[in-house]
């Protein structure tokens, strides 16, 4: 009988830790729905469930109140998000608005390569709570009245190549990469000197009169985002090298077109839909996957890199 007690005792316990643990007991649920911005209204049960599955998957990294300082943050590179700030990198979206429901579920359930963001394999339903539950974590971004919508989703023209002219849009995507949007001012050039001199006269009639001496450097970016421990000090980010680093948000030319037009929200990384044609964002796509698929390609890669060095 003793014995039988100190069993029950045992799983009271642990019962009673199990809802310390995981906020999972009633009295640390949700008591109301709550209406957010984008006109979604999100149950109870919902931002519960949410809640939940939060502290399960999420917590680790982003911390127990979404500031990004989870047990498992600590040396983390990149550092997970602050998910308190209310700031999102990689909708698919005009004008660096807050992204849709759609936005979110894509990037829990592929995640982000190259990060620590993995791709979860969890309901929809589960997604579904845990994104409403995200947006509580930023109540002066996703709640009250008098705030702008969530982002209107872009709109970009049909793939003008595809893979019978795969070659025309890498050439074209050279142009754009280089001189039309001018991208090696933050990432780096992947063309000699003389090669951007006759492609600067080609585009512009003009050939290049001079050469940025840090053209194939990678340069530090500033941005919006923040640690949870200092707002005042704002995150600094190195834009990726095309030949080496993984891209965390795109691997084929259609995502990489996306995110050209979508821009990277709260970093020097502009949306591109509307400032160029969508053909050419199509053609700086193209070029870039190229560069992408020489990852991993020591020879191809490492005569590139010696071509950029006379």
């Amino acid at each position: 009988m003793l014995n039988m007690s100190i069993l029950r005792t045992k799983k009271r316990f642990s019962l009673i830790l199990l809802c310390l643990l995981f906020s999972s007991c009633e009295e640390t649920g949700f008591k109301d729905s709550k209406t957010f911005i984008d006109g979604r209204t999100a149950s109870k049960q919902t931002l519960s469930l949410g809640k939940q599955v939060y502290l399960e998957y999420c917590m680790a990294c982003h911390g127990m109140n979404g500031e990004g300082n989870g047990p498992a943050s600590k040396g983390s590179i990149p550092a997970p998000r602050n998910l308190t700030q209310g700031l999102y990198k990689f909708g698919l979206v005009k004008n660096n608005a807050l992204p849709t429901d759609k936005d979110f579920h894509r990037i829990i359930k592929k995640g982000l390569h190259g990060t620590g963001m993995l791709p979860w394999d969890v309901s929809d339903d589960q997604i579904d709570a845990v994104i409403q539950y995200i947006k509580t974590l930023a109540p002066q971004i996703w709640e009250g009245k008098d705030k702008s919508l969530v982002g209107e989703k872009i709109e970009l023209g049909v793939d003008p190549y595809g893979l019978a002219r795969k070659n025309s849009g890498v050439e074209r995507g050279k142009e754009v990469y280089h001189v039309v949007a001018n991208c090696q001012s933050c990432h780096q050039a992947y063309v000699t000197k003389d090669e951007l001199n006759v492609i600067t006269k080609k585009v512009t009639g003009t050939p290049a009169s001079e050469f940025d001496p840090t053209i194939y450097n990678l340069k530090i970016q500033e941005s919006e985002y923040y640690l949870y421990e200092n707002k005042e000090r704002r995150m600094k980010f190195l834009p990726p090298d095309f030949t080496w680093h993984t891209i965390r948000s795109a691997n084929t030319v259609e995502e990489i077109a996306q995110r050209l037009c979508a821009g990277i929200t709260g970093t020097g990384m502009p949306a591109w839909c509307g400032a160029i044609p969508d053909d050419d964002i199509w053609a700086a796509a193209y070029y870039t996957k190229s560069l992408m698929d020489l990852r991993g390609k020591h020879t191809e890669r490492t005569l590139l890199i010696k071509s950029l060095e006379n």
